[in-house]
């Protein structure tokens, strides 16, 4: 069974992020790196979800998957060994950073699996900003204001 890793805050779960750990779910055995509290408040510049609920809403998806913890945008990517990782094209470049970063370590890079965004109903991309400010559920359906 092949290793995929895929990273992220998963914040305000919705159809994009189970999308996303579906796709990563379908390619092999998933192990997911969590955002921390701290970590995704410095990075969002919002205060998000406490990390055990975020946790509760990826294992929701995949209730087999790994799940750590990662205070640092390459987590465990650069110390273990996987085959896969799974993106968005929002977070593709990070991936090739942390695959050049094994390279230069000596280490076999993986494959980047790029998965296409979710659409809300208005076209536009389903994000859990778009769901904090109002705008639309965690289906993509528009909130009539």
């Amino acid at each position: 069974m092949r290793k995929v890793v895929v990273g992220g805050t998963f914040d305000l779960l919705h159809k994009g992020h189970r999308h996303l750990l579906m796709e990563a779910d379908a390619v092999g055995e998933v192990k997911v790196g969590l955002t921390s509290d701290d970590m995704a408040e410095k990075t969002k510049g919002v205060k998000v979800e406490e990390y055990e609920k975020r946790k509760e809403g990826v294992l929701s998806v995949i209730p087999e998957a790994q799940v750590e913890k990662i205070d640092d945008p390459s987590g465990f990517a650069l110390e273990e060994d996987f085959d896969c990782i799974i993106v968005s094209p929002e977070t593709r470049a990070r991936a090739e950073e942390i695959n050049q970063k094994r390279k230069d370590m000596g280490k076999e890079e993986m494959e980047i699996k790029e998965i296409d965004l979710i659409l809300a109903e208005d076209g536009e991309t389903i994000s859990s900003t778009r769901i904090r400010n109002g705008e639309i559920d965690r289906d993509g359906n528009l909130i009539n204001n």
